[in-house]
């Protein structure tokens, strides 16, 4: 072969999968681990790893870079401190590391396919993971596969473990026993050698938080505030939590039961009535206000949307003050407004839709004529749907025929007869909608312009869900509230009302003498001429 030049050895390419020799091949690290504190308390386990760790890189003349681990860790997962700080170790100082040193594969990771890939990864890196009781070369293919099929043995064998562990655990709760770690408050014990939980000081300082929250109704931040006057610093989700959790009046709840209650045997540190009376006020806001579904001091609620964000506003009512506000729904946006000022500008924002009495005989022409037109279409529509119908229901009649005569099977049978249903009553619906009664026609016009005349007063004086269908009918798609002018504006509003306030402010101008050009003729045209137009 004839030798190629000094100057092109550069340009050549090396295998990363071929493992690193001289001074490079010869460093380590090495990491040991427990699964469990008592393990990592007994020590006995750890050094036994880290000694023969230790004499297996003396034997292989492997130079201890660091050791990492010497505590305990859960295998089940790769998201292990120790570990991932000698993973990131290893990987800083590639150029340095060939090996990592462990006592056996599991010590390494029982995360099976996890596992595999995180040693694949090491391994396009020059770095070798090599167990002191389970000797292979995995920088050979059957090597790695010995390897792999470690790793994947160690998982099912954790599983094992753990489907037996949940067993017994799940018996355990069954019975009223808890025996896994013990909720804030509690301690876990051994009494006669059988795992229990007892109430400690911490308990003590929550049984009182449950009492102030049900005898004098405090806020959380009120109650954590006293809390952390007597020592004992907990945040507003945890207090949520623990006023929320049965567990404190001797009842187990937990995923293992799958929904199930039992009656514990640990000690209770409050009675299931204050519980109950705890929970009762959470209903309550924990700031001390309560939400209102239908309150008419605030009808706004969910029409009115905050500007900044364009969330629906919400409503509440401090009870101690009495008064009700309108807050943004949003975390962190902090819009928060005194209800009265807000009804009072939606007020002012309705008075121009009030229209003279002067208008009232042309909006009666006019509806009158509405209402025929709308019902001279409605007759045919009727008559069709009314024949749409009786087809329908002779086809469901020959249907029932067909299956007593054995034409068609009882699923054919019942997969038409739904959809024939739904079609009925779709037509049913139509027809309901049609079948608007002209009787009274007169009275029921009047009744409806003496309400709209006023539509400020008339919507200030009802009820809750009558004032959102005013709401909804003036403004249809709502209105937003601008925080930093503290002002309501419109979106879209109802042309017909638009109309109407136009007319008006016209009429209101001629009688100011300031009258701009528009045209009002339409409002003294003679019943004969006036005519609506489709």
């Amino acid at each position: 072969m004839k030798a190629v030049p000094n100057e092109f050895l550069k340009f050549a390419k090396h295998n990363s999968d071929v493992k690193k020799t001289s001074s490079e091949g010869i460093n380590c690290v090495i990491y040991t681990r427990v699964s469990t504190k008592e393990q990592a308390d007994n020590n006995l386990s750890l050094q036994t790893q880290l000694k023969a760790c230790k004499e297996y890189a003396q034997k292989q003349n492997y130079n201890v870079l660091e050791c990492f681990g010497g505590t305990h860790e859960s295998a089940k997962t790769d998201e292990r401190k120790e570990f991932n700080r000698m993973l990131g170790f290893v990987r800083r100082n590639k150029e340095k590391v060939s090996n990592i040193i462990v006592y056996s594969v599991d010590r390494f990771s029982r995360s099976g396919a996890n596992a595999i890939a995180i040693a694949a990864d090491l391994k396009k890196e020059g770095i070798s993971v090599y167990a002191v009781t389970q000797p292979l070369d995995a920088t050979t293919s059957s090597g790695s596969l010995q390897q792999n099929m470690y790793f994947i043995f160690s998982e099912f064998e954790n599983n094992q473990r753990r489907e037996k562990c949940m067993a017994g655990t799940r018996e355990k709760l069954l019975s009223g026993r808890w025996s896994t770690t013990a909720p804030i408050g509690y301690d876990n014990v051994r009494v006669n050698g059988e795992k229990t939980v007892a109430i400690n000081e911490t308990g003590k300082l929550i049984r009182k938080a449950f009492e102030w929250k049900a005898n004098e109704g405090l806020s959380h931040l009120d109650i954590i505030a006293r809390l952390k006057e007597k020592g004992l610093v907990l945040c507003k989700q945890t207090l949520s939590k623990i006023l929320k959790n049965p567990f404190y009046c001797g009842l187990i709840v937990h995923k293992m039961l799958d929904g199930q209650i039992i009656e514990g045997k640990h000690e209770k540190l409050i009675s299931k009535e204050l519980f109950l009376r705890v929970n009762d006020v959470l209903q309550v806001h924990p700031h001390g206000w309560k939400c209102c579904d239908e309150d008419e001091n605030l009808p706004l609620k969910k029409f009115m949307l905050c500007e900044k964000c364009g969330k629906p506003m919400r409503g509440y009512i401090v009870k101690r003050k009495r008064i009700h506000y309108y807050k943004c729904g949003t975390t962190g946006c902090c819009v928060n407004e005194n209800a009265k000022r807000l009804n009072s500008q939606f007020y002012n924002m309705l008075l121009p839709y009030t229209f003279p009495e002067s208008m009232k005989e042309a909006l009666r022409i006019q509806l009158e004529a509405h209402f025929h037109f709308y019902q001279s279409n409605a007759v045919a529509q009727t008559e069709i749907a009314e024949n749409d119908l009786l087809t329908l229901e002779k086809r469901i009649k020959r249907l029932g025929e067909r299956l007593i005569e054995e034409e068609i099977t009882s699923d054919l049978y019942k997969e038409y007869l739904a959809k024939f249903k739904d079609e009925k009553k779709n037509i049913e619906d139509i027809l309901k909608k049609l079948s608007f009664s002209a009787s009274n026609l007169s009275d029921q016009i009047e009744n409806a312009l003496n309400k709209t005349m006023n539509i400020a007063d008339y919507w200030s004086k009802s009820s809750y869900n009558t004032k959102q269908r005013i709401q909804r009918v003036v403004y249809p798609d709502g209105i937003m509230y601008d925080a930093k002018n503290k002002q309501c504006r419109t979106v879209r509003v109802n042309k017909v009302l638009e109309l109407i306030a136009s007319i008006s402010a016209q009429i209101e101008a001629k009688k100011e003498g300031t009258q701009t050009p528009f045209c009002v003729e339409s409002l003294s045209v003679e019943r004969k001429g006036f005519e609506l137009l489709p």
